[in-house]
């Protein structure tokens, strides 16, 4: 499987459509790559919705996202992330705003592994998607504060994120997603690498830390984080197909255009059940 080196991690997948069935072999080297570098990319792909849903298939269980509006009314495994309107009513999640650094699905009790998003409709400028390293952020800490993460728990709060960066939710949406805590330190459970575990948009403190001293607990450590050797920044292409890994890293999107139009197709990809719970 012919690859190449993304700038500062991750990797690109050279040859592969994903619209044909992959071979055994392929899906099995894909999973580890996708584990050791925390990104894939795939360019030129010409993928019908089911073609996103059955590759996505092939890494695990598919989350349907409490934004049922926002859900492609043929196959709801995808979420549409866009800031088109037809009929006056947005046919996607999002936008066209800033949304700043998050976790897909860090506030559910058995958090995402990974997601997929597919590009359908680009601008010309604008809304890139924004990479952070968070395995190399941890590796790189020295051994005292690896120390001192030990044992700390995190909390996460869907309703925080939707408070800074998207729509309210329903009470219905806000009983099904309660807030949750995980460990601040994630293992990874096929490359074993550990991680930082927590981000500014869904992060909402630290579990037996007062407010304020957990956010500045947390803030050290997104400094130390969001360093230029930790990120890499995409500039989308039409039918670029970007595979993250949950577990090692965290996301933002740059504002763009509202005059220009911008549709993605994103599958989020869960964990067995026996991952309920980060280790």
């Amino acid at each position: 499987m012919e690859t190449r080196p993304l700038e500062s991690f991750g990797i690109e997948v050279i040859g592969i459509d994903l619209s044909q069935t992959q071979d055994p072999d392929a899906v099995e080297q894909m999973h580890q790559l996708w584990a050791d570098n925390g990104l894939l990319l795939f360019r030129n792909q010409r993928l019908e919705e089911h073609d996103v849903v059955s590759f996505s298939r092939l890494f695990g269980e598919l989350e349907i996202h409490v934004r049922e509006e926002y859900l492609s009314p043929d196959h709801p495994e995808l979420l549409i992330v866009s800031n088109v309107k037809e009929n006056g009513k947005p046919i996607g999640i999002l936008s066209d705003h800033e949304v700043g650094w998050h976790h897909d699905q860090i506030y559910l009790p058995r958090p995402a592994v990974g997601s997929l998003l597919y590009s359908v409709k680009i601008p010309d400028s604008g809304g890139n998607t924004a990479f952070c390293d968070q395995a190399g952020a941890y590796e790189a800490l020295p051994d005292s504060k690896k120390c001192e993460l030990k044992g700390v728990r995190a909390v996460h709060s869907y309703e925080f994120f939707n408070r800074q960066w998207s729509e309210p939710t329903s009470k219905m949406q806000k009983k099904r997603t309660p807030d949750v805590t995980h460990p601040l330190v994630r293992t990874h459970p096929i490359s074993g690498r550990q991680a930082i575990y927590a981000d500014p948009g869904m992060t909402s403190g630290i579990e037996g830390m007062n407010e304020a001293d957990g956010h500045a607990f947390l803030n050290e450590l997104y400094d130390w984080c969001l360093q230029p050797q930790f990120l890499y920044e995409h500039k989308w292409r039409l039918g670029d197909t970007l595979m993250w890994d949950n577990a090692s890293t965290m996301h933002r999107r740059g504002e763009f255009d509202p005059s220009a139009e911008r549709i993605m197709k994103r599958t989020t990809i869960l964990p067995p059940p026996q991952m309920a719970v980060p280790i």
